[in-house]
């Protein structure tokens, strides 16, 4: 048809016109969750959120844009043309998740590829949407007033779709089924659309069956997305998994080998621990900080380490009677009290008397308290996107500072200096500027390969002391030469503090990562 031919809405009743506003709403809700979705699966594939979500971001508006101007060529039936882009953009929308997971094993420019093409297609689709439903609502008002609507209609389902997404839809349903129930959303508005505004089509039953078939394929996959979701996630690692969770705050994946008993874990797709060699990380992260000087540790304060493994072996000191441990996310602290691998790993040490978890925020919980503590051990994933990196900031550390006794020691682990050199010794800059004595050192893990550490102290020329019998890796000797670092473990451009007020070592992980 030519644009003369197209039909005419000014007769559009108002249920009907409602229809469509309503779908506004869900179209801007269900736009917006594709999004984050897609966001969320790079961020956790790619790590660098920030980058991530600002590509998709940036793209899905770019692609609203060249969907929008597209729009001014279309003609005719101005609503059934809705009504298809609207189930095509169910299919498409409600795919992209698993599709970027499966796509993410064969290599990494084979994702990017599929994250862009999705990424577009979404963004164009939803960019069609708008002004073709602004068109037939401007007939029946008046220009002014159908934008008016229009807009605030799809900034509202903007807001719905940023809130719904992480409160319910990400720790109730996890990636794929929340992208499968979205794009049901989006093929029940196009079936909604079909049976309310059924005399204003030309091919009603045509898009009924369309519409139906749609819905069924989607509603099916919902599903089957436990077991779709067990398989993409069974594509990501090389052994079984034996335990998944998707909490409010990152995905828990716990696996196992079927030749022998290697408990790993993995948040969000990183690996946290292997039991093969756990025991060389946790005695290198905990007895050096703990042996410290002369004076035995009563208190001592575990940031991160919800696995229990760290609180492992703090319970071989002895003289220790209180441990605080702050993990912010409940789901990982019951892994380590109630999934019996790792209660059987940990030594059940999760039960411990002297031992009291918070589940909150560790930023916020060493700003608050008003404890003080005699050793302080930082646990804490790399610093892969901007909202870790404040856990790696001058000003967190000079909290820190503030609730250590004043002999107080603390430690954290800071990345591999072999593969991301720059972060570690960002962190060794941001230390010294607020404790008189910082100690670096590395350790050769071989999950990990070589893995650093930094120790802090607030008396300046404290040496260590005796460790505890039984350890299976960490001696003296072994501590003296983990502080020599070789000259391929060391910085090759200058470094600065890292600060909340400027972020800088989320930047240089993702350069090391990079290999820049």
């Amino acid at each position: 048809m030519t644009e003369t031919q197209t039909l005419r809405y000014a007769d559009l009743p108002q249920k009907q016109a409602a229809v469509l506003l309503g779908a506004i709403l869900v179209v801007a809700l269900c736009g917006i969750v594709y999004e984050l979705i897609i966001g969320t699966v790079s961020s956790y594939l790619l790590g660098n959120s920030v980058y991530q979500f600002s590509l998709t971001i940036g793209f899905f508006m770019f692609a609203m844009g060249v969907g929008s101007y597209v729009s001014r060529f279309i003609f005719g039936n101005l609503i059934q043309a809705f009504i298809w882009v609207e189930l095509v953009l169910a299919l498409i929308g409600g795919l992209c998740s698993i599709s970027l997971f499966l796509l993410f094993p064969f290599a990494p420019w084979f994702y990017t590829v599929g994250m862009f093409t999705f990424i577009s297609a979404i963004g164009f689709l939803v960019g069609l949407e708008i002004p073709l439903l602004t068109r037939v609502l401007s007939e029946r008002t008046t220009t002014r007033e159908s934008i008016s609507d229009v807009l605030s209609l799809d900034y509202i389902g903007a807001l719905g779709g940023s809130v719904l997404f992480p409160i319910l839809l990400l720790p109730s349903l996890g990636l794929i089924s929340s992208s499968f129930a979205i794009g049901l959303t989006n093929a029940m508005v196009g079936l909604l659309s079909v049976l309310w505004l059924w005399d204003r089509l030309d091919a009603p039953k045509r898009m009924l069956a369309c519409a139906v078939g749609t819905i069924v394929l989607l509603f099916v996959l919902t599903l089957l997305a436990g077991r779709i979701t067990a398989f993409a996630q069974d594509h990501l690692y090389f052994d079984r998994i034996v335990w998944r969770k998707q909490s409010q705050y990152q995905s828990l994946v716990v696996t196992n080998t079927w030749q022998k008993n290697d408990v790993r874990l993995f948040i969000d797709g990183h690996l946290q621990f292997a039991e093969v060699d756990e025991y060389r990380y946790h005695e290198a992260l905990v007895h050096p900080v703990l042996s410290w000087g002369e004076d035995a540790p009563e208190t001592v304060l575990v940031l991160g380490g919800g696995d229990g493994l760290a609180v492992r072996e703090v319970l071989k000191h002895p003289s220790v009677t209180r441990i605080d441990l702050v993990d912010l996310d409940p789901a990982m602290t019951d892994l380590g009290r109630d999934f019996a691998p790792l209660v059987q790993l940990n030594g059940n040490s999760m039960a411990s008397p002297a031992l009291t978890v918070h589940n909150t925020d560790a930023f916020n919980f060493v700003k608050s308290t008003d404890r003080t503590y005699d050793r302080i051990i930082i646990d804490f994933p790399d610093p892969h996107n901007e909202a870790l990196s404040k856990l790696y900031a001058i000003e967190f550390y000079a909290m820190v500072q503030g609730i250590l006794a004043e002999d107080g020691v603390l430690v954290t682990q800071s990345s591999s200096p072999f593969f991301s050199p720059h972060t570690y010794w960002t962190v060794s800059e941001t230390l010294s500027e607020i404790f008189p004595q910082v100690v670096n050192y590395q350790m050769p893990i071989p999950s990990f390969g070589v893995w650093g550490f930094n120790l802090a102290s607030n008396r300046a020329g404290t040496e260590l002391g005796d460790l505890p019998e039984g350890l299976r890796f960490l001696t003296t000797q072994v501590f003296a030469s983990a502080r020599v670092f070789p000259d391929d473990l060391l910085p090759r451009r200058e470094l600065a503090v890292n600060s909340i007020f400027n972020p800088g070592i989320y930047q240089e992980y993702a350069r090391d990562v990079s290999g820049y």
